[in-house]
């Protein structure tokens, strides 16, 4: 019995001690050592000293030494008891903090405005989006998340309150203060958000602050000007404005910041709200309950300091019930009224220990009975982490809302059919928007001086993204269109597909008098270089869109309104982290290709890393030429050499398989009428694109046509200027016999057979391909590509013969031939064979850039979809990605070379035997693992200025790349 007595009384004090923890949300675990803590510094302090613990002062932390010295007078004279942060640098805040808090006899309870975390990114723009963005999402563990890690900044920085979340619910649209600080309209919503953020702020340790008490949400005035009016009744502010205070009340917020309002139906007599002792006392203590930590807003502003009562604003202040006078315009004046006041029997001890010990008991929470200084070294990579650039990531592609979405536009499919222009309206930069817009497919930006102008440029194009972007600077920035962007928003509407994308807060869609032309509407919230990238990432369905408005817009869209699409599977862009690799070890990569090309084993590099579907890296390194000035680009396009098998002739051949005109076990005499009576008649495809034929592996077709005695091209094949017999154009200025195609077929018709079956690798099966396919479709290869893949892929840098399509600034040159066509080879084909093909060969041919082959060897990775689109059925794929001849010693799948069976080999030997891909002669290579979910792609020009070393090779730099890339795998 004495132990069953014993169990209860402990429960009843576990209980008991939780239950106290729960209603004062500034009582901390170990509550005994606190109140002794508490008991004994408020013992030991005059009552100057406790009066000044009530002042938190502000600081700045690039301010002049006499404001300094004024600041440390407040600290060792008047004994405050804080400090809040605003401008500055965190590391001259952090070194200034720790100056000041070693003036102190007491440690000083620091405080931030850090509403959506703190500003220390570049251009001004800040660590995580504004409250109005983060009222889009709806996934609150991400809101949470958000909370905890600005927590984390803020607690590294020394700072132990933040005074956030923003609770008011902004039901008014012309709120010149509180609008994107809000999470929105919607009550349970907002409530919903601020709740998660606190519990993920208070969660790492710092103390959160809810404000504008009672509710700043419905005004169309600044505080910061005026005193603004909140003119509903007690009713509607009780079920609106001190909703979610209740609900984060209950669930242990910290503290309350009281505002600067006029509200008549809670305090007649015309006092500001953070002077009424109704609304701080009998409404936010006795009504609501609240024990925590209440500050007054800073008491400096206008709204405030136009009040003028007899005494002192600070007086008052602390009469209605306020612990803390937050930014008082005189310290010293308001404390000697306080102490005036309490000599005179106005102010209670009981009322002025209440007071100090709630703020004496917040500094023991956060640890200040043991303060610590900052410490200084790291502290800029401490608030600048992977993980916060992460969660950024994340939270905007959650936010991002498509609110109108006619027939479907969104996500763009059919890339084939769409003339994409891109029209920027407002003051700040949309490059990032662009150049993310282009990954995806060509898109061009038009500009015009006059309307006319830019209709008459448009006319070219069937779909226009017109972007309004405005600063990112801060939250209350111009968000509106001017009267002439509508007129050409209107305009353009009338005769365009329209994506009308705003990257500033919702309200900028209420100038808009009409919809009806418009067909796609997307709200992102913000200009930060990441929500444009995301933005554009949705438009093309990259990314799924998953936000909902958290306001309503005018009379066409509603809180809570927005279009959930799924992605469509195109890559998309992201950090390492995101899909399981290591950035720091994926960033080794960037010695090796340094390494190769200090080593002038190539001038120039194109790498990209892909994985599970996401584009992690993506670098450009070295120049065009050794000695050339121009630095190799995204966007710059490199000859791809014998990839051109696995991007050109193999996916129209796995075409031709589903149709059921050939199989793997096609003779060429089938296909091929000029083969019945050649040793080649029975010749397989299986055998033949597996290197398994037999098939001599290289002809120099183009020896054949150069002078015995010069050794240049021959007259009897060549001219200098084209005509009808003379039209293949193998350079500059120089054509070959237009009937020399033929002779190259009959070549290797006729070519003898190697003398026993073994794995020899031929370019042959695919001039014999090409043959067939032109044949078969009556077209040139370049077309069919194009037409059949490449347009609707969004692989617009991917080309044949780009020298006639393109800038050659944008074409990296191949070599400097001085064995055939003796010129730089620079926008035409490097290989002869091809070149004399017109430059269109199946086996080699192809121009494109890193990202281009990627989003190829991805479609193959996703087993023929990609896009929205399926080009081949997931079978196919498995019957070109096999080896057949394996146990043979031949590791060849169709078309697809595969990892070697032994040591030496194509990888790095970290594959999984289900991977894939191909190399090129030039430097190239593409390599994809659907086991690990990988696409590796590297150009290079290695060939530059000559062919004969291979240093790249001999090195092993591409593989070794691979390597690294596996061993960034993060392992579980």
């Amino acid at each position: 019995m004495r132990q069953i007595l014993l169990t209860v009384l402990s429960l009843y004090i576990s209980f008991s001690g939780f239950a106290q923890i729960h209603n004062n949300p500034l009582a901390s675990r170990d509550m005994e050592a606190q109140k002794k803590w508490v008991d004994s510094v408020y013992k030991s302090l005059s009552l100057e000293e406790k009066v000044g613990q009530l002042y938190m002062v502000q600081v700045m932390s690039n301010q002049d030494q006499a404001t300094k010295n004024k600041l440390v007078d407040l600290i060792r004279t008047h004994h405050i008891g804080g400090l809040i942060y605003s401008l500055g640098t965190p590391d001259k805040q952090a070194a200034l903090n720790n100056e000041l808090q070693s003036l102190s006899k007491i440690p000083l309870l620091v405080g931030m405005d850090a509403e959506w975390g703190l500003s220390m990114r570049l251009n001004n723009t800040y660590a995580f989006p504004w409250n109005m963005t983060l009222g889009a999402i709806n996934d609150n563990n991400l809101i949470e998340q958000t909370g905890k890690q600005i927590g984390e900044h803020c607690k590294r920085l020394g700072v132990h309150f933040n005074f956030a979340p923003v609770v008011d619910i902004n039901t008014n649209p012309l709120n010149p203060i509180i609008g994107n600080r809000s999470f929105g309209e919607d009550r349970d919503n907002v409530t919903e958000k601020a709740l998660a953020f606190m519990k993920g702020m208070q969660g790492a340790g710092v103390l959160a602050s809810a404000k504008h008490f009672p509710g700043h949400g419905d005004t169309d005035q600044d505080s910061h000007k005026t005193l603004p009016t909140i003119s509903f009744n007690e009713k509607r502010i009780d079920s609106i404005e001190l909703y979610p205070y209740r609900k984060l009340i209950n669930e242990g917020l910290a503290s309350v910041m009281v505002a600067h309002l006029k509200v008549p139906s809670l305090e007649p007599s015309g006092f500001p709200s953070s002077l009424s002792k109704h609304i701080v006392t009998d409404i936010l203590k006795e009504k609501l309950g609240f024990q925590g930590l209440i500050f007054t807003d800073a008491l400096d502003m206008k709204g405030a300091a136009d009040f003028k009562e007899a005494g002192s604003i600070d007086l008052a202040a602390f009469k209605a019930g306020n612990d803390v006078m937050l930014m008082s315009e005189n310290v010293a004046v308001g404390i000697s009224k306080i102490v005036e006041a309490y000599n005179n029997g106005e102010i209670s001890e009981a009322h002025l220990e209440l007071s100090v010990k709630k703020i004496l008991q917040a500094k023991y929470k956060v640890g200040l009975n043991k303060y610590e200084p900052v410490g200084l070294n790291n502290l800029s990579t401490d608030l600048n982490r992977l993980k916060d650039d992460i969660l950024y990531e994340e939270l905007l592609e959650n936010a991002i809302t498509i609110v109108k979405n006619k027939q479907d536009l969104l996500p763009f499919r059919h890339l084939e059919e769409k003339t994409i222009a891109y029209v920027k309206m407002g003051d700040d930069d949309g490059t990032v928007f662009l150049n993310e817009l282009k990954k995806y497919a060509k898109v061009h930006e038009i500009q015009g001086e006059t309307l006319e102008d830019l209709m008459a440029k448009l006319q070219d194009y069937n779909t226009v993204v017109i972007g309004l972007h405005r600063s990112n600077q801060n939250p209350w920035k111009s968000y509106q269109f001017t009267s002439t962007e509508l007129t050409w928003l209107y305009e353009i509407a009338k005769t365009h597909k329209v994506v009308l994308d705003v990257f500033v807060k919702p309200y900028a869609l209420s100038d808009l008098t009409s919809i009806a032309n418009i067909e796609s509407i997307v709200v992102s919230y913000q200009n930060s270089k990441i929500a444009q990238e995301k933005s554009a990432q949705i438009i093309f369905g990259a990314i799924a869109s998953k936000g909902t408005l958290p306001v309503s817009i005018g009379k066409y869209f509603k809180a809570g309104d927005g279009i959930q699409n799924n992605a469509i599977l195109r890559l998309s862009y992201t950090v390492p982290e995101r899909v399981g690799m290591d950035s720091k070890k994926l960033n080794k990569i960037d010695s090796l290709a340094l390494k190769a090309i200090n080593g002038k084993m190539t001038p120039g590099i194109q790498l990209l890393v892909a994985r599970k579907g996401k584009v992690i890296y993506n670098k450009s390194f070295g120049k065009h030429t050794y000695s050339g000035n121009e630095p190799v680009e995204f966007d710059d396009i490199y000859d791809v050499a014998s990839l051109t098998k696995i991007l050109a002739t193999l996916p129209l051949l796995m075409e031709l398989v589903e149709k059921g005109e050939v199989n793997l076990n096609t003779k060429l005499s089938q296909i091929l009428p000029s083969y019945k009576n050649s040793n080649k008649a029975n010749t397989t495809l299986k055998a033949m694109l597996s290197h398994y034929a037999r098939l001599r592996p290289w002809e120099p077709f183009y020896a054949h046509t150069l002078d015995s005695a010069t050794k240049r091209p021959s007259d009897k094949y060549y001219r200098k200027e084209r005509s009808e017999k003379f039209n293949i154009e193998v350079a500059n200025n120089l054509y070959l016999r237009s009937d020399y195609p033929d002779s190259i077929q009959k070549i290797i018709r006729d070519s003898d057979l190697l003398s026993r079956t073994q794995y020899r690798y031929s370019d042959f099966p695919y001039f014999i391909l090409k043959k067939y396919i032109e044949n078969y479709y009556d077209r040139t290869l370049d077309f069919l590509v194009e037409e059949h893949f490449y347009k609707s892929l969004g692989a617009n840098y991917t080309m044949y013969n780009p020298y006639h399509k393109i800038s050659n600034t944008k074409i990296v040159p191949t070599e400097i031939d001085d064995y055939y066509r003796f010129q730089e080879v620079h926008g035409y084909v490097h290989d002869m064979g091809a070149a004399m093909q017109n430059g269109i060969g199946g086996h080699a041919g192809i121009f494109s850039n890193a990202n281009d082959v990627a989003k190829i060897m991805q479609m193959y990775l996703q087993k023929g979809f990609y896009g929205g689109k399926r080009y081949f059925k997931s079978e196919t794929l498995d019957l070109f990605n096999t080896c057949y001849y394996c146990d043979k010693g031949n590791r060849r799948g169709i078309g697809f070379d595969k990892p070697q069976l032994g040591e030496d080999g194509p990888t790095c030997g970290c594959v999984s035997l289900n991977s894939f891909g191909h190399s090129g002669f030039t430097g190239t290579y593409a390599w994809a693992d659907p086991e690990e979910e990988i696409v590796y792609v590297f150009l290079a020009n290695r060939t530059y200025p000559s062919a004969t070393q291979n240093l790249l090779l001999k090195e092993n730099i591409r593989t070794d790349i691979q390597r690294l890339i596996y061993e960034a795998i993060i392992k579980e």
